[in-house]
């Protein structure tokens, strides 16, 4: 096929959509819809509609944006006071828990394809580069189960589980680079390697500090004429913290989650709509990420691997994931055995251990196309069995929290700062409100309520006291407080709130 750049744009588009409208059908289904990404970028593929992308570089640097993007918006959106009673936790399964996940399961690679399996042979390094590849838990998994589904869970077990996917990247990127140095450089000495691993580690987490603690400053004494580049200006922000902290020999994607936690938990100018534009843009760079990365591997050479794929990814969910949570977690002793139990079943692979396992493919090492492949494989085996039943498994071990509803504005496009506690919702007013009265003061309201303004068909007005209210309209009402605005609702005979 003579792919112009014109029919590009028209497929890639087309990919876009699809991804969209089943991503909203797979949300009805609790199907992961990061998983129905691969799958059209599978049904596209050269094994589909004859789409050919062999290109491990290309994937690479698609992956490598989008987990910028991923790690910096994930960092962003978390704040201090959620991760602050379990930071100890989430850091320690971040270090210790990934490297303790890529020895036991390093191990028992080198196990079985050495003694049970004979269609593949790894060495021991070989064997400990590709569980290295697949030790850490998806950040984009994680978060897109997690906050699309609303799981409201016990014993801060959501900001755990954020802080552990958003920051352990890193330690299995270092893992990865490390094994193939020793692959390629066999002389390599111990310290030499710990030297490397401790340079990554010290540099990553002090450029993210300091550099997101200055991007505050500068985004904040800037002044732009068009308030839209204030977005752009934090996205370069981004790439800075990344390229800077890679440059100087630290680990860039360590760097952009401290330095988006920095930037997220301080206020800078238009704050919220820099947070939108990075959530949707996260969600476009997963798609596009998932896409290219079907689009990489064919489903036929998927099938010789099936048999050690299903081995190891079995291990992974059922042994040397949570052995290595309750083994890292001991220490604390505030948190319930059930806790723990969720905290291993949440151990979710996506599309960065596919992202990584391109490494040791563009750098030549062994049989890395079948490391490549079994790492796919095995993704799509933990998004199967465990993104599935995330819900199911916390409703089961009794650790779901009852999900308040959350209140959307359809008519008014209006939005408060989260250092704002003031609410505010909308409601259509209905015979019962006009019973007393037509006019506005007729209206009963608590004193702490206020009616902001009123839309009538297609216009909008701000009401005063003798305003005339007519059935149908629209009202923007703001309270103190939450509980303010359920009296209001109750006065307003609105028995509950507007979805």
């Amino acid at each position: 096929m003579n792919l112009t750049i014109e029919l590009f744009i028209l497929i890639a588009s087309i990919l876009l959509f699809f991804s969209l409208i089943v991503g909203k059908t797979g949300y009805r289904f609790g199907v992961p819809v990061l998983l129905l990404f691969l799958f059209i970028g599978f049904a596209a593929g050269s094994d589909g509609l004859g789409l050919e992308f062999s290109s491990p570089e290309v994937a690479q640097y698609i992956g490598v944006i989008a987990l910028n993007i991923i790690l910096f918006s994930g960092g962003m959106d978390t704040r201090f006071s959620e991760i602050r009673p379990i930071v100890g936790k989430g850091i320690v399964l971040a270090t210790v828990g990934v490297l303790l996940t890529a020895l036991f399961t390093g191990l028992f690679i080198y196990w079985i394809t050495n003694s049970i399996i004979h269609s593949v042979t790894f060495s021991l390094l070989e064997s400990l580069l590709l569980a290295s590849v697949m030790s850490s838990t998806d950040s984009a998994s994680v978060f897109a189960i997690l906050r699309s589904r609303g799981l409201s869970l016990k014993e801060n077990l959501r900001p755990l589980l954020e802080l552990e996917s958003g920051s352990n990247d890193p330690m299995a990127f270092m893992l990865t680079i490390v094994l193939i140095q020793m692959l390629q450089t066999p002389d390599i000495s111990g310290w030499e390697v710990l030297f490397m691993f401790l340079k990554q580690l010290v540099l990553g987490a002090l450029a993210g500090f300091l550099l997101g603690k200055l991007s505050v400053k500068v985004i904040n004494k800037i002044n732009l004429d068009n308030d839209a580049l204030y977005s752009v200006l934090l996205l370069t922000v981004m790439f800075f913290l990344f390229g800077f902290t890679s440059f100087i020999g630290g680990n860039g994607y360590l760097a952009v989650y401290v330095g988006g936690l920095m930037i997220g938990n301080h206020r800078f100018v238009h704050k919220r709509s820099t947070l939108k534009f990075f959530d949707g843009l996260t969600w476009l760079f997963q798609i596009i990420m998932f896409l290219a990365l079907g689009l990489l591997v064919n489903p036929s050479e998927l099938l010789p691997i099936a048999g050690v794929g299903i081995l190891i990814g079995l291990f992974m969910i059922l042994i040397s994931r949570p052995l290595s949570v309750l083994l890292t977690l001991l220490p604390f002793k505030n948190m319930s055995f059930k806790g723990r139990l969720f905290t291993s079943w949440v151990g979710l692979r996506g599309a960065v251990p596919i992202i990584f396992a391109t490494y040791p493919w563009i750098s030549e090492v062994p049989q890395a196309k079948m490391m490549f492949n079994i790492v796919f494989f095995i993704t799509i085996l933990s998004l199967v069995v465990q993104g599935t039943t995330v819900s199911s498994m916390a409703h089961w071990l009794g650790l779901s929290l009852p999900v308040p509803p959350k209140r959307k504005l359809k008519e008014f496009d209006v939005e408060f700062s989260d250092e704002i506690k003031s609410a505010m919702c909308e409601i259509t007013v209905n015979d019962e409100m006009l019973r007393s009265g037509r006019r506005v003061m007729d209206v009963s309201m608590p004193e702490q309520t206020l009616l902001v303004m009123v839309k009538r068909k297609h216009k909008y007005f701000i009401p005063r006291g003798n305003t005339q209210l007519e059935k149908g309209d629209s009202l923007l009402i703001i309270t103190d407080n939450e509980e303010a605005m359920l009296e209001t609702q109750r006065q307003l005979g609105v028995s509950s709130p507007e979805l």
